[in-house]
């Protein structure tokens, strides 16, 4: 049984690292060593503030639990990377951060949400609002048909700003944070289609900076993008962690060891372990950790 399986730790002595490909573990991380969970609760590291919680969190899709009483706190300005294999509820986990899960039918919660110091699920909260706050970022570019300008201002326009030398303005620094605006500069009136993939992931990127968010969610954002593009948008990742807090969703664990300061592991709508990515990359508490991070399954 999962649930047994979840629960179950392992020693030093009895863990068998021969399976599957090496991951590349971080840096020795310099902050304090993250204290016992309280409540059971995966908990920030101390003296952080707390960008997001996760209280007892369920979701359904009808019938189907797709989450199943998730609890975590996502330490604000770093990168957190949520992993598991295909079908785990990263991306349902994710979407439920800014509300985008309302969109799909019959889908019902459970819990305690708190992102960007709203109350996400409270039935008083103004979606559009949480959505400028808690931006998100897709797995495949998606610029509109639209200029490059009008790509970069397009969520600007919608809160009502319409002063031309301000949306300028505010364009110009969006582009420059997402690395993109030595080489778009001359061309802001030509259509953003025109961009290569990567350019258009980072014009999204960009897109979503320009409404001054507090936290970034970022859905396999590499995942469509060739090697030379995946790399610019990683660096991006780690010049964006200063202002901004990150959550990525990725099936490649070596991205995830590269570019964030703590991983959540996930498995059949549980959340299975969180900590450090160093710590969980190599010294897992958890048998299933383990045994996902060395190929056994997934």
């Amino acid at each position: 049984m999962i649930e047994d399986a979840v629960g179950m730790g392992t020693t030093a002595s009895d863990r068998s690292r021969s399976a599957g490909p090496p991951v590349p573990v971080p840096p020795e991380a310099t902050t304090a060593p993250r204290p016992a969970p309280l409540s059971g609760a995966p908990a920030a590291t101390p003296g952080r503030e707390v960008a997001v919680e996760i209280r007892d969190y369920s979701l359904f899709y009808g019938t189907h639990q797709a989450l199943k009483s998730v609890t975590l706190e996502i330490p604000s300005h770093s990168v957190t990377a949520i992993i598991g294999p295909s079908g785990c509820g990263k991306s349902t986990l994710l979407r439920s951060f800014n509300r985008m899960n309302d969109l799909i039918p019959g889908v019902r919660t459970d819990g305690h949400i708190r992102a960007a110091r709203m109350d996400v699920l409270a039935p008083s909260t103004d979606v559009v609002d949480l959505r400028r706050r808690i931006g998100m970022v897709f797995q495949r570019p998606n610029p509109f048909p639209k200029s490059i300008f009008e790509n970069v201002v397009f969520g600007l326009r919608m809160v009502g700003i319409k002063d031309r030398t301000d949306l300028a303005a505010r364009a110009e620094s969006a582009l420059r944070r997402a690395a993109l605006w030595d080489e778009v500069r001359d061309r802001l009136e030509r259509s953003a289609l025109q961009l290569s993939g990567g350019q258009q992931q980072r014009l999204c990127i960009a897109r979503c900076l320009a409404v001054e968010p507090e936290v970034i969610l970022m859905d396999e954002p590499a995942s469509a993008l060739d090697p030379t593009a995946t790399a610019r948008v990683e660096e991006l990742i780690l010049d964006l962690k200063s202002r901004y807090t990150i959550v990525v969703v990725t099936h490649n664990m070596q991205q995830a060891a590269r570019v964030s300061d703590q991983t959540a592991f996930m498995l059949s709508g549980r959340l299975v372990e969180f900590d450090e990515t160093r710590k969980l990359f190599r010294s897992p508490r958890e048998r299933l950790t383990e045994d996902y991070i060395t190929g056994r399954f997934g």
